[in-house]
């Protein structure tokens, strides 16, 4: 499946027995050797009695992360899809909490992101002796670059953490040079995914995203969400904002501090696979 281009293996945890574990995650997500994915993506049992399903996100990396908001809206498709319920609208139960998810009759997905976070505590990120400034409501954070003087950072945590800056275009921005720096940065202690967010009007950004343990894809959902309220709180952008990413557009609405995205989410195809022969031949090629 794939939400505006990025792109999950969805697993039916409900009807099997799945462990996954890195070697499974990246033996699948290999686009040479694999299947082919940024993230795998596994539909179980909840724990928590308010939820209907658990979902959970293993990059491509093999990690396993909080949030993924175009996994989100793959996730309700797939259960409305292969029927394992009817509810609209679901609450799935992620790492970091709750989410409520509402498919449209027209086929999108508005998904309530949960909590918005800000400042270093909120992307586990060490401050200490770096130049800040106040731009609007939020703090800019300088961070050294190599082959740059500094960038400028706001800091988001929408389940999981991003840092967003602002540039001129986003399609000559050095997101393949100064995104891995960044993602991997020692100051971040659980790493970030990294947003390159050019203006386009007050409601309308290009944004480009390094995602943690997945490199460059074609959108990010939370990513998506991250600068849109870096860019209102910067005082640069208003709600709702739509954020073209490469592989589509994503509309954000961010108001007394309810944060929704909508956009669309597309089964490509469905199929069985030996994951331990996976493995092996992921193994072999390694």
């Amino acid at each position: 499946m794939h939400g505006a281009g990025n792109d999950f293996v969805v697993l039916d945890g409900m009807r099997q027995a799945i462990e996954m574990t890195p070697e499974r995650a990246r033996a699948l997500a290999d686009r040479h050797f694999g299947i082919g994915a940024d993230q795998v993506l596994i539909v179980e049992s909840p724990s928590h009695p308010e939820a209907d399903f658990r979902y959970r996100i293993f990059n491509s990396d093999g990690g396993e992360v909080e949030h993924c908001g175009n996994g989100a809206r793959c996730f309700v498709r797939f259960v409305h899809e292969e029927g394992l319920s009817r509810r609209n609208p679901l609450r799935a139960e992620i790492a970091t909490g709750l989410l409520t998810l509402h498919e449209s009759e027209s086929g999108e997905v508005t998904v309530e992101m949960g909590q918005t976070r800000y400042g270093p505590d909120a992307v586990a990120f060490n401050s200490v002796g770096l130049e800040s400034s106040s731009c609007g409501e939020d703090t800019l954070w300088q961070l050294p670059v190599p082959g740059e003087e500094t960038v400028l950072l706001s800091l988001v945590g929408i389940s999981n953490p991003h840092a967003v800056m602002v540039v001129e275009d986003v399609a000559t921005a050095p997101v393949l040079q100064v995104g891995p720096f960044i993602e991997s940065h020692e100051r971040f202690a659980n790493r970030v995914n990294v947003g390159f967010m050019e203006i386009v009007d007050r409601h309308a950004v290009r944004l480009r995203v390094y995602e943690r343990g997945a490199g460059e894809t074609l959108a990010c959902g939370t990513g998506a969400c991250a600068a849109a309220v870096a860019g209102i709180r910067r005082g640069l952008l208003d709600s709702p904002v739509r954020v073209q990413t490469r592989g589509g557009v994503l509309e954000i609405a961010w108001q007394n501090e309810e944060l929704h995205m909508t956009g669309p989410a597309t089964t490509v195809f469905k199929g069985s696979v030996d994951i331990e022969a996976l493995v092996r031949q992921h193994a072999a090629h390694m």
